[in-house]
């Protein structure tokens, strides 16, 4: 069973996200703050991490080094979620080691069909 976390301040986009995500292959994990998410990492790293374009806690680029220079047999997917296109975010996040983009709000097709492409291109 593949582990994805969730590292979102809304609940409400927790709650939803999970609830589509969830299921007999993905495991759904959550995370309010990035230093949470930081310290659930260091005890078991996830497969999939999707983070906040704005996590409490830190700069979406710091929270990407933190996690890619963490010593780990797993090298998860990073996923940054934002809800407008911001180059700036975009480009920092993908220097730090950043995988892919998600543009919220999204949907419970929107969100499984951006799931899957993610998995082939991984």
């Amino acid at each position: 069973m593949s582990r994805c976390m969730l590292v979102e301040k809304s609940g409400v986009v927790r709650k939803v996200a999970k609830r589509i995500l969830s299921g007999p292959e993905l495991y759904i994990i959550e995370a309010e703050t990035a230093e949470q998410a930081l310290t659930m990492c260091e005890a078991h790293m996830p497969d999939t991490i999707v983070v906040e374009a704005n996590p409490i806690g830190m700069p979406v680029e710091d929270f990407v080094r933190a996690i890619r220079a963490m010593q780990t047999d797993t090298k998860p997917l990073l996923i940054i979620s934002m809800i407008e296109l911001d180059l700036v975010t975009m480009t920092r996040a993908k220097r730090a080691g950043a995988d892919d983009y998600l543009l919220k709000p999204f949907d419970r097709q929107l969100l499984l069909s951006r799931f899957k492409e993610f998995k082939r291109a991984a």
